[in-house]
């Protein structure tokens, strides 16, 4: 597999151009920034929009942050002029994308003002971008560009490709996330977590980390619970995330009665420990409206995967790549 470093030029300062960044949450974030470690610190700056609670984060980190003032980084006219800014200020000479899709529409102007390497990452939600007539003449233009487009997995791969011009699909490379094997690994000791939520020490565990919404599954895990209880009682589900969904799983908790077997704990500064204290990892994603939104990899599965955990999970997307990634 490509590493990050070899798509880009060996000398020059690169910017990083995100909406997906810590403190934000979830795998792209992860991704984003597992990609901006791989660099010295002296040659990456990244320009990030803005979050509430960036300002701790960034005063922890050991490369320049600059935080766009919109909270949602569009490749509007205003936008694109302050990542100009930044690209000059910084010296930098390379623009990686933390989402191809809008943000490599800000290429053709960040390349004449001096970005003479530019890398677009794609992930799941440019494959309804590749579906649909106007958003699949934007990513066009997009792939056209930049020096490099990337995917994550084959599933996203064939579904993106068809929708690019021929003259560039050269530039379409695999680049995957990949876990920190110094963080997830098995043998690690989950009881203080058991003891906190009040789990016994023999009773099966099933984990889910990810952000409550419907593509995830977790409405699905709440639904079928009953009947994992009448098979293996004394199970707990621990469900890790926040998300829109939340206020609809409490709801089924409540009516299912399932009470202290099902534990929303919301978002977690570690999800290591949480997994270190399951014997099962469920994640049940699915495609949705006609296969538009879909899971592109999914790395959580990997990460679970590499700690050891059982895994549980559909065909949806690129989760079955995630899945198997750890046993090459």
């Amino acid at each position: 597999m490509t590493a990050f470093t070899d798509l880009l030029h060996p000398e020059g300062k690169v910017l990083v151009v995100t909406n997906d960044f810590p403190p934000r949450v979830g795998g792209i974030q992860t991704f984003v920034r597992q990609l901006v470690g791989e660099l010295p610190p002296d040659r990456v700056v990244v320009h990030a929009s803005a979050h509430p609670d960036a300002s701790a984060y960034d005063a922890e980190q050991s490369f320049a942050i600059v935080r766009d003032p919109s909270s949602m980084l569009l490749p509007t006219p205003a936008a694109t002029r302050r990542v100009v800014a930044t690209l000059r200020e910084h010296g930098c000479s390379q623009v990686v994308y933390g989402a191809a899709a809008p943000l490599g529409l800000m290429a053709r102007t960040l390349r004449s003002a001096g970005a003479h390497r530019q890398v677009a990452i794609t992930h799941g939600h440019e494959v309804w971008w590749a579906a649909l007539p106007g958003t699949r003449a934007a990513l066009r233009r997009i792939a056209a560009d930049v020096d490099v487009l990337t995917h994550v997995s084959e599933y996203t791969r064939g579904r993106i490709a068809p929708a690019l011009p021929a003259s560039t699909r050269e530039k379409f490379i695999r680049l995957s996330p990949e876990v920190d094997r110094s963080r997830f690994h098995p043998g690690q000791d989950g009881s203080e977590v058991r003891r906190v939520l009040g789990i016994p020490a023999d009773a099966l565990v099933v984990a889910s980390v990810g952000r409550l919404v419907r593509r995830k599954g977790q409405v699905d895990l709440v639904r079928v619970w009953p009947e994992v209880l009448r098979r293996y009682p004394g199970s707990h589900l621990v469900i890790v995330g926040e998300g829109p969904d939340r206020a609809k799983l409490e709801r089924m908790v409540r009516r299912r009665v399932l009470g202290v077997s099902v534990h929303l704990l919301g978002e977690v500064p570690d999800v290591v420990p949480y997994l270190a204290a399951a014997d099962v990892f469920a994640s049940p994603s699915r495609a949705r409206w006609w296969g538009l939104e879909v899971e592109a990899f999914g790395i959580v599965y990997a990460e679970a995967a590499a700690m050891g955990l059982a895994l549980g999970g559909s065909m949806s997307g690129g989760t079955h790549e995630a899945r198997c990634s750890q046993k090459r």
